[in-house]
């Protein structure tokens, strides 16, 4: 396992992270994606654990709560100290049906702050995050109440997920001005099935020196290759998140090759993958079984070659948005000067 500094921080934090949506009984749309109960979650933490999987992530949402609960048990049960694991969780999505019942405002931060604390069985979160962008509170309201909460040792660290670029930027340009905590993370979908991140998210990121937590790297199994011409499993009852199957199918075929010549799965090609992006800080498992979690672990082994990412890259481009394109042709002579320290051979106003 390798460990990478969380941001613009001193804490590492295991290239994979446990994620726990899969931990409790939810309801609704998302049952299929639940059902780990506390003996099978508290093996899968052990092995994760012995594997150097340090980082957790969890919510106030998953399952009711019950998934925050299941991880303060388990790591009680399993002799795990509390040093040695870094603890992630979410607020933000509501939590029941009032008004306030839900967002980014202090009422709610304050009282959904407590809560997760009491069901991990802890005194402080390491990394508290903003589940989602809540447009009714002002930012500043937000950042001022995660900033109370790190001054008061309850939260050492904030993030946010799911949050368009102008809205992070935003946010971290507020907190310098107010002289407040600033965001150390960003949470958000990335796999070779879906690269959106990589038109605004991850430019910014890498500027401002947040660090990614990639969910659904395997695109909600579908990079698994199980679902292949398939209406039946988690994807049918669970479409999330959304897959382009008519791209993804050539995608799958580049894997299968990939995945042969290392003797290794799908899931550990797509995982590799992700390992190899600069970009990311860790990626989130979500599994419900054991040898799921074993499976997932070998993608560490895994050593893709540059033609190997070559074709992964060239297999799952994403189609050039504007002003991605002009960008890249109004730009190319000055990268290219920066990066190689030669005048390129074309140059502005060449004829």
């Amino acid at each position: 396992m390798r460990y990478n500094l969380l941001g613009r921080t001193g804490l590492f934090v295991s290239d994979m992270c446990l994620g726990t949506m899969t931990f409790g009984q939810s309801g609704g749309p998302y049952a299929a994606a639940s059902g780990v109960m506390q003996d099978e979650a508290e093996a899968i933490l052990r092995r994760a654990f012995d594997a150097g999987i340090n980082f957790i992530d969890t919510a106030n949402v998953y399952a009711g709560g019950q998934s925050e609960e299941i991880v303060g048990r388990a790591l009680s049960s399993l002799g795990i100290a509390r040093k040695d694991v870094v603890l992630s969780t979410k607020f933000e999505h509501g939590t029941g049906k009032g008004p306030n019942d839900g967002g980014a405002s202090r009422q709610h931060i304050l009282h959904e702050v407590h809560g997760s604390l009491k069901r991990l069985g802890t005194d402080y979160i390491d990394l508290y995050q903003l589940h989602g962008f809540d447009p009714a509170t002002p930012v500043e309201e937000t950042l001022r109440t995660l900033d109370d909460l790190v001054r008061q040792g309850l939260v050492r660290h904030i993030g946010v997920s799911n949050w368009a670029a102008w809205q992070l930027a935003t946010a971290l340009g507020d907190a310098k001005r107010l002289g407040l905590e600033r965001f150390q993370s960003y949470q958000g979908y990335y796999s070779l099935a879906g690269r959106d991140v990589e038109r605004e998210i991850t430019p910014l990121l890498q500027a401002e020196g947040l660090g990614l937590m990639v969910f659904s790297p395997l695109a909600g199994g579908y990079l698994t290759g199980k679902y292949r011409n398939s209406d039946e499993g988690r994807r049918a009852t669970v479409p999330f998140p959304p897959v382009n199957e008519a791209r993804g199918a050539p995608l799958l075929d580049v894997m299968d090759g990939i995945a042969a010549r290392h003797d290794t799965t799908l899931a550990a090609i797509s995982l590799a993958w992700l390992l190899h992006q600069k970009v990311v800080t860790s990626v989130i498992l979500g599994l419900k079984r054991l040898d799921q979690l074993e499976d997932n672990l070998k993608a560490a082994e895994v050593a893709l070659s540059e033609d190997d990412l070559a074709a992964l890259n060239a297999a799952s481009a994403l189609t050039p948005e504007y002003p991605s394109w002009m960008m890249a042709s109004g730009e190319g002579p000055r990268r290219s000067l920066m990066e190689t320290g030669r005048m390129p051979e074309t140059q502005w106003g060449a004829q």
